[in-house]
């Protein structure tokens, strides 16, 4: 009897060193010189090898069917709160819906104020990787190298250039996207590049004159001045204040003099008020007075950027033909 369990025990080691699977281990005959009396004793010995197997981590027939042990470990289906299985891509998913999210937000913006805002930050990574002096001698507004130099791109990296990234950086940015994005969708993208280049033309003079080598700031007033004359007695919300429409572009130029505490920084605010009031006097008041309309988008790039504005007007016109008909047909009476 000893000698039978001591072979059991014998066994039992064996196969945790060596482990085999459960169709071999079912497979096993019992030995011939096992005596039918001692079928309890090795039934409790087998009991036991197979208890000992399942703790090693033998394979079983529910393991074959799911795959390896290597399988069954590292190949565990997460579930989401919904009971739904989670996929080993779904970060990258999310990663590339954020991204064209993000993407379809910016094809969302104005077109020229999609094109202003990349040029942006176009020229603002230029100046960080060239540094302080290079960019002044690069994209500031000389006018030695414009006029002498045939340097054409100077005027427009001036109207680009916002300063080094900062607080301010990031207020100016939002301010361009935000009065840009109105002004253009108020008047079309035809319009607005009439108004970006007499901007940028009456600008140009102005900084030259007084010695401005960048003039963004002026620009974005320009914009705020236009927009805040077309409805000047309106109530907006700046800062913590509620204050008509038209002091908004003063209190931008307050609160940069403020910040810096250096009344210089009041000029560009001025010249942005002077050359959108320019702007806004010949384009809404001169032919109000009798005058030429002539800051009017001409009508190939009309037909260019606003290809729905011929439409419009012709539509608007038929409506008055059709309006004017009516009426002429109606009697003296009224009926």
């Amino acid at each position: 009897m000893m000698a039978i369990h001591r072979t059991a025990v014998a066994l039992s080691l064996l196969a945790i060193c060596f482990p085999s699977t459960q169709a071999h281990r079912n497979n096993m005959a019992p030995p011939a010189f096992i005596l039918p009396s001692e079928g309890l004793e090795i039934t409790h010995s087998l009991s036991i090898l197979n208890a000992m197997l399942d703790l090693r981590g033998g394979a079983s027939k529910k393991r074959r069917k799911g795959g390896s042990r290597t399988a069954s470990l590292h190949g565990t289906n997460k579930k989401t709160a919904t009971g739904r299985r989670v996929v080993s891509g779904s970060k990258k998913e999310e990663k590339k819906s954020a991204l064209g999210e993000q993407f379809s937000k910016y094809k969302d913006i104005m077109p020229l104020t999609r094109i202003y805002i990349t040029l942006v930050g176009v020229v603002t990574g230029l100046s960080i990787v060239l540094g302080e002096e290079m960019t002044q001698g690069l994209l500031a507004l000389d006018p030695v190298r414009l006029i002498y130099g045939l340097e054409l791109w100077r005027p427009f990296t001036a109207a680009a250039f916002l300063g080094p990234p900062s607080i301010g950086w990031l207020m100016s940015a939002y301010y361009l996207f935000e009065y840009g994005s109105a002004l253009e969708r108020q008047y079309g993208s035809a319009q607005h590049l009439l108004f970006l280049f007499s901007q940028i033309v009456l600008l140009s003079g102005f900084s030259i004159f007084f010695g401005q080598p960048f003039f963004g700031s002026s620009i974005i007033t320009s914009m705020l001045h236009v927009l805040s004359r077309l409805m000047p007695t309106q109530k907006v919300k700046w800062l913590i204040f509620t204050v008509p429409y038209w002091a908004l572009p003063y209190g931008l130029m307050a609160a940069d003099v403020l910040q810096d505490g250096n009344a210089a920084n009041a000029l560009p605010h001025v010249l942005g008020i002077l050359t959108g009031h320019f702007y806004f006097f010949h384009k809404f008041v001169w032919p109000k007075l009798g005058g030429e309309e002539w800051l009017t988008a001409p009508g190939i790039i009309t037909r260019l950027l606003d290809p729905d504005a011929r439409d419009n007007a012709k539509n608007a016109a038929n409506s008055a033909l059709r309006s004017r008909k009516r009426k002429k047909g109606r009697k003296l009476g009224g009926k």
